[in-house]
């Protein structure tokens, strides 16, 4: 099957959608599919507004639409809700094709928080985006629900994987642990203000708290909380040691959709904490992680939990079940819709 997937995020964006879209279209070229990527990084782009390291495109239906055509897709799938998902969207029922959507990321949620506007201003937009959909792929059952209760029913799983040749128990610590008091908390990901880390780094918890990542609330924090270490953003093997040298990993966001951060964390073998919401409650296992509406006590729990029992659950996400998914969930453009267009 030849693909086309149409998204605003794309490298050199570090973030979990990323993640997720080039680790499910390596697994896809893997079983002989054809993938194209309609990303930022093709068109004319400037910095998003308080968030210069996501670039928007300057693009439209036509633009887009001509590197449709030209790919000429068995099917179409529209990843984001910025332009480039616009622009693909307009195409696609200006045309009559069929294509499915993803909702990634809790946007309402997020622009409340910057904007200090209603949530449910946003979510007309959101209802608005995806509603012409064939399908809405999401990664848990508890997105799903709130969907549904959003007047958006048509909703399929797509769950998320684990690069096990990267992340695992055997792994050394990072250099940086050494010199540390334990026990070692941490935190990887964006860091900015939908990800609450003030609740992270704000614990009355002994030992040392680290942040692995960037964005623009970082300054501020540093500042804020000068016994934390802020180790930037890490990739590959950096980052699988600083998840393996790590004794607890703390998950305090509440907005977010699944949070792979976490399940990579527990292939390393560490115990995740986090707040009993939407992704931790529905990826999370008791027996190597702890939930709890009190931060500090679900810190507390995941310390007591056991590493190999985390690694073992943690292996158990694969990006080739996730790409099977994702294949299963798309709608293929019949011979006679590509006629039509």
């Amino acid at each position: 099957m030849r693909i086309a997937i149409c998204t605003d995020a794309w490298s050199p964006q570090v973030n979990g959608v990323v993640r997720t879209l080039q680790s499910v279209s390596r697994e896809l070229r893997d079983m002989g599919h054809e993938v194209h990527v309609i990303a930022p990084d093709q068109f004319r782009s400037i910095p998003c507004p308080g968030y210069a390291e996501i670039r928007l495109a300057m693009t439209n239906h036509v633009a887009v639409g001509r590197k449709l055509d030209a790919i000429d897709p068995d099917a179409i799938h529209i990843a984001t809700e910025g332009p480039i998902g616009l622009a693909a969207r307009r195409y696609c029922l200006s045309r009559g094709i069929p294509f499915t959507t993803a909702y990634h990321t809790q946007f309402p949620d997020y622009l409340a928080k910057r904007t200090h506007m209603p949530a449910d201003w946003f979510w007309a937009y959101i209802r608005w985006f995806h509603a012409p959909s064939s399908a809405i792929m999401v990664s848990t059952p508890s997105i799903a629900q709130e969907l549904r209760s959003r007047g958006l029913p048509h909703s399929t799983r797509w769950g998320r994987g684990v690069d096990l040749n990267l992340f695992g128990a055997d792994i050394a610590s990072h250099p940086a642990f050494a010199a540390m008091k334990g026990p070692i908390q941490l935190y990887v990901g964006r860091v900015a203000i939908e990800k609450n880390l003030e609740a992270y780094l704000s614990l009355d918890t002994p030992g040392t708290k680290v942040v692995v990542g960037d964005g623009p609330a970082r300054a501020g924090l540093e500042k804020k909380f000068p016994d934390a270490v802020f180790l930037g953003a890490l990739s590959g093997a950096a980052l699988a040691s600083a998840y393996a040298g790590a004794d607890v990993f703390v998950f305090p966001s509440r907005t977010d959709t699944f949070g792979l951060v976490m399940i990579e964390a527990l292939a390393c073998g560490t115990p995740v904490a986090a707040y009993p919401v939407p992704g931790p409650v529905d990826v999370l296992h008791p027996d190597s992680s702890a939930i709890d509406a009190d931060l500090g006590a679900a810190v507390a729990a995941a310390l007591t939990k056991d590493r190999a029992k985390a690694a073992a659950y943690g292996a158990t996400f694969g990006w080739r079940r996730s790409a099977e998914q994702f294949l299963g969930a798309l709608h293929p453009i019949r011979a006679v819709e590509r006629a039509a267009a």
